[in-house]
């Protein structure tokens, strides 16, 4: 049952996705927002009504969305609400929630680079389509107003930006200094670690991100607030951040040493990797899986640890 704590109501929506449910929320400020609002489904659109109706609202009650990040199981049900609502969010949400041909073309195009770089072989590549096969839960409308690091939410000042880019570049969590409450989407997860997901550059002609080594950046950086709460994108609320955070790095770290012992046998590309760490899952979950897989290899190689070999379009990784 959705109840309100204080200001905050938790409201956790289906997903077609094999992470879950949902977590979005109800706050109560100068206006009332959602943050986040679930993938496009009328199964969720019908539980979000529900939801609202326990804490005594209807979707017309909500003047404003603010988004954690782009994707489309906290964003695509934007599509359900008027065109009118406000909605706020980093500015890199715009390229997903609003995709236009030219941005699309783009994308297919960063995907066919990787695909040839990381080594998948032309028999595979007929999976390209299963990285887009999400957005179909996605929404179609832009942003009406842009929030960045330091900034307070319009209509909502208890709240302040943190910028918190890996999982998505576009992502945001929300703290509220007062009580210590972070609305954390997914960068903080209880029971698991958020896939920091590959995603073509920024502009034409730079680099792509390194997803993990920002996910790291920003995991350390949280240790500078003193959240006491921390409300969740998926599962139960976190209570014991600076542990998570440690935990959450010791890991990674460890799980990039066994891709590193991997290579102790010879030079591989990432889709070797991938398959080795992902027998079977990396025909199901392409996207996911490669994103882990590069995840790993740009942080031994930020760490000295391995190089890579050029052969023509092809890149392998050895250990240094």
């Amino acid at each position: 049952m959705a109840e309100w704590n204080g200001t905050i109501a938790k409201i956790t929506l289906p997903t077609p996705f094999a992470v879950g449910d949902v977590n979005v929320y109800a706050v109560k400020g100068d206006r009332l927002a959602l943050f986040d609002v679930g993938p496009k489904t009328d199964e969720a659109w019908d539980l979000l009504k529900y939801q609202l109706s326990e804490l005594g609202l209807v979707p017309e009650d909500i003047e404003m969305v603010v988004l954690t990040h782009d994707h489309p199981d906290h964003a695509g049900l934007l599509d359900y609400f008027p065109k009118s609502l406000e909605v706020y969010g980093h500015p890199l949400n715009e390229r997903w929630i609003n995709r236009t041909d030219e941005f699309m073309a783009a994308h297919d195009r960063f995907y066919l680079g990787l695909f040839t770089e990381f080594g998948i072989p032309e028999t595979y590549q007929k999976l390209a389509g299963q990285l887009k096969k999400s957005l179909k839960y996605s929404c179609s409308r832009s942003l009406t107003g842009e929030i960045m690091e330091g900034d307070r939410v319009p209509g909502l000042p208890d709240w302040q930006v943190i910028e918190t880019p890996g999982h998505a570049q576009s992502h945001i969590t929300l703290y509220r200094e007062q009580d210590g409450v972070l609305i954390a989407g997914d960068h903080i997860l209880a029971h698991i670690s958020p896939n920091p997901l590959l995603e073509p550059p920024i502009a034409k002609g730079i680099e792509r991100p390194r997803p993990q080594l920002q996910y790291n950046r920003s995991l350390a950086k949280l240790r500078d607030y003193p959240a006491g709460l921390v409300y969740t994108g998926h599962g139960a609320n976190v209570s014991r951040l600076p542990e998570l955070i440690e935990r959450r790095l010791t890991r990674q770290h460890e799980r990039a040493m066994s891709v590193k012992k991997m290579l102790e046998d010879g030079p591989k590309t990432v889709f070797d990797l991938c398959r080795q760490l992902f027998p079977a899952a990396f025909e199901r979950e392409l996207g996911l899986t490669l994103s882990e897989t590069a995840g790993q290899v740009d942080y031994l190689l930020s760490l000295g640890e391995i190089e890579p070999v050029q052969d023509g379009k092809i890149k392998y990784f050895k250990i240094r």
